[in-house]
């Protein structure tokens, strides 16, 4: 059982419905836009001019600022649309993104990692050479391996092999890392965990897409590096 000083290498619109003098066209549209009544919206305008007391006409200037409205209402509502199709974009973009992680053994924040019956990884980022006290403890709480180590300021990853302090070789599962340290004036060093896994699968009917590594959810956003596998056994 070692902490290994070198990280390992990383890798690095819808068309509504349009009314004319002769003919009709029918959309895709389930629901009337402001946009299908435009032509009806100048109908009853040029009505309102036609009809209006010739003695008291109304001002112009009315009907000028009820078109500028109008068409800034179905400019707004156009942008709306052109937003929801870019959101749709950036989802789809999204999980395309995750796909690339499937099968590939990546770096993550936390501190639960699967042991595979062989190996399970963790990784560090210590502030500065501290002595720490590592403890992994298995999914009822019970306390499987712990030992001193010193890490130098940096990364460094832990490797653990499955046996605990008596030579008992645990089963595969999930297990818990968690680690204390302090510097050589006795003050406590803040060290922060990542776990290293194969990613197994995607979920992209979740928002965002969550990537499963060793039976724990994460999103791409907590990946921190991809770990080129090594070629030694």
């Amino acid at each position: 059982m070692a902490v290994d000083a070198t990280m390992p290498t990383t890798v690095v619109s819808a068309t509504g419905t349009n009314t004319g003098s002769s003919s009709s066209s029918s959309g895709t549209s389930t629901t009337t836009g402001i946009a299908d009544n435009f032509q009806t919206f100048l109908t009853l305008l040029t009505t309102q001019l036609q009809n209006q007391n010739p003695l008291d006409p109304l001002d112009t200037n009315q009907f000028t600022a009820q078109l500028v409205q109008f068409a800034g209402v179905e400019q707004q509502l156009k942008s709306n649309d052109q937003l929801k199709s870019l959101v749709a974009l950036e989802k789809s973009a999204q999980g395309t993104q995750a796909l690339i992680y499937v099968g590939n053994n990546v770096a993550v924040d936390g501190s639960v990692a699967q042991f595979d019956g062989s190996k399970a990884t963790w990784n560090f980022v210590a502030p500065k050479e501290s002595n720490a006290t590592i403890s992994i403890t298995n999914s009822v709480g019970q306390t499987v391996y712990s030992g001193k180590y010193i890490l130098t300021e940096g990364n460094a990853s832990f490797v653990w092999d499955g046996k605990g302090n008596d030579g008992t070789q645990w089963p595969a599962g999930t297990y818990k890392m968690s680690a204390t340290a302090k510097d050589s004036s006795g003050n406590a060093v803040a060290i922060s965990t990542e776990v290293q896994g194969v990613v197994d699968s995607v979920d992209l009917t979740a928002d965002p897409p969550l990537l499963s590594i060793g039976g724990q959810n994460y999103t791409t956003s907590q990946i921190k590096r991809i770990v080129r596998s090594s070629t030694s056994s």
